[in-house]
């Protein structure tokens, strides 16, 4: 199903045929995006539920629907898990906004060996504050009914034991010798894609991966930024499973 009008997100799907979009989604509604009365807009619940409405009224930071119907879609299958190691600056949003918009349906941060930023304290909850936040926003922008679960940041052991509990896993790395487009992939449950930091990956977290079932593949002849590789890499992956047929 390919949703076309805008989507807002709400707690709960309304019940009944009547209802009113407030607060901040809203607002944004209203004052922002400035939906006016006989538009037709989506709520969703970001698990799968949809109501498609049309406005019925506006006032300056609410929306009076009328719901026409709802749905509920299946969640992503295979689902695309995303390790991606912490980047520098604001790279990081990059990152996630594009992994959403491309089909990201989890998120991993990963302090890698190589990493430079450091999610301690405060400073470590308000990056996954931004990072959660961006990918609602991004999920919102790309019309999405389901939103991506965005993880707390992981060691390298606990991204092990991700790899070892997907469906499949593959680890980006320049050297290796097959291609994503060629590697065995499985057609349902989790495939697990680790994107390292600018850096790169250490000989030690490589042996670690492999040792954990991940299959290093390259993108391509050329380099990626950490906030670009993870895009492209599930850019290959959904042409090659059901995702984008």
């Amino acid at each position: 199903m390919t949703v076309r009008a805008p989507v807002f997100l709400v707690d709960v799907l309304p019940e009944t045929d009547q209802t009113v979009l407030d607060g901040p989604e809203g607002r944004h509604a209203a004052t922002v995006r400035r939906i006016r009365a006989g538009e037709h807009i989506h709520l969703s619940d970001g698990t799968g539920g949809l109501a498609e409405c049309t406005v019925v009224g506006t006032e300056h930071d609410q929306l009076a629907l009328a719901v026409l119907r709802r749905s509920r879609l299946r969640p992503p299958d295979p689902r695309f898990v995303v390790v991606q190691a912490l980047p520098k600056g604001d790279r990081g949003e990059l990152a996630v906004e594009l992994l959403t918009e491309v089909g990201a349906d989890e998120i991993v941060p990963w302090a890698s060996a190589r990493t430079v930023p450091q999610w301690r304290g405060e400073r470590g909850e308000r990056a996954l504050a931004r990072w959660r936040s961006t990918a609602r926003e991004a999920a919102k922008q790309s019309r999405r009914a389901w939103l991506p679960y965005v993880t707390d940041v992981h060691t390298t052991r606990q991204v092990c034991a991700l790899i070892a509990g997907s469906a499949g896993a593959v680890v980006l790395d320049q050297d290796a010798r097959l291609p994503l487009a060629e590697t065995p992939l499985p057609s349902s449950g989790d495939i697990l894609v680790v994107i390292g930091p600018e850096g790169g990956l250490t000989e030690g977290e490589v042996t670690a991966f492999r040792a954990s079932g991940a299959r290093p593949a390259r993108l391509g002849p050329t380099v990626l930024r950490t906030s670009t590789a993870g895009p492209a890499a599930l850019s290959v992956l959904s042409v090659r499973t059901d995702r984008w047929r």
